[in-house]
């Protein structure tokens, strides 16, 4: 986990162009969601004004909806992803549908990007590991990091009392994470500020990403 803000500072900010894999990629990134989820996201799907995707039951693994706080830098890839498809949020540039389920597969293997699995390439779902990492690392608890990643409670009598997806609260580890990621530097005196590069997105107010 320690190293994806470097990964995505060098690999994934393209220039003068949007290349929807690598901006696929950081989304799934930012929000730790399948990239199945990430994929066949549509733009009915999007709650612009509350900076919420809902993932319908149907695209889910435990075909339960799910609710994904989107942060400023979230919402600023979604912004440059309009008008791309009628429908779709990261289509397929040659087929004009959905994107394979091999096409982050093998942006990963094209740049071959190191796996904690020695003489492996890093998968998807590895970034997702990755987010839980960081959350327990972070001192997150167990069920915002688990909500956060839409897994299901095994426990029935646990699952019985979880009466709220804690939006708001999982808001607050997703705009973190965020933060993490776009790059957060450390100074000698233990505080911490984010790159001017990356200030622009966190301090964007929530009505830049809105309209429309």
């Amino acid at each position: 986990w320690a190293k994806i803000p470097a990964f995505v500072q060098k690999h994934l900010r393209t220039k003068g162009r949007v290349d929807v894999t690598r901006q696929l990629l950081e989304f799934v990134i930012l929000t730790a969601c399948r990239s199945g989820e990430a994929r066949g996201m549509t733009w009915s799907e999007v709650d612009w004004k509350n900076a919420v995707w809902t993932v319908p039951a149907e695209r889910m693994k435990a075909k339960l909806t799910h609710r994904v706080p989107l942060s400023p830098r979230a919402m600023e890839i979604l912004e440059a992803q309009r008008h791309q498809h009628e429908r779709l949020v990261f289509p397929s540039v040659r087929v004009r549908g959905v994107l394979s389920d091999m096409a982050i597969t093998s942006l990963l293997r094209r740049l071959n990007v190191e796996s904690d699995v020695s003489g492996r390439v890093a998968t998807a779902h590895g970034f997702r590991s990755s987010f839980r990492d960081w959350c327990s690392e972070q001192g997150y608890s167990r069920d915002l990091a688990e909500r956060s990643l839409a897994h299901t409670i095994k426990d029935k009598v646990e699952a019985a009392y979880h009466r709220t997806d804690l939006l708001e609260q999982r808001r607050e580890l997703m705009n973190a994470w965020a933060a993490f990621v776009v790059g957060v530097e450390s100074t000698a005196d233990g505080t911490k500020k984010v790159p001017q590069r990356a200030l622009s997105s966190l301090l964007r107010p929530r009505s830049d990403a809105s309209r429309g």
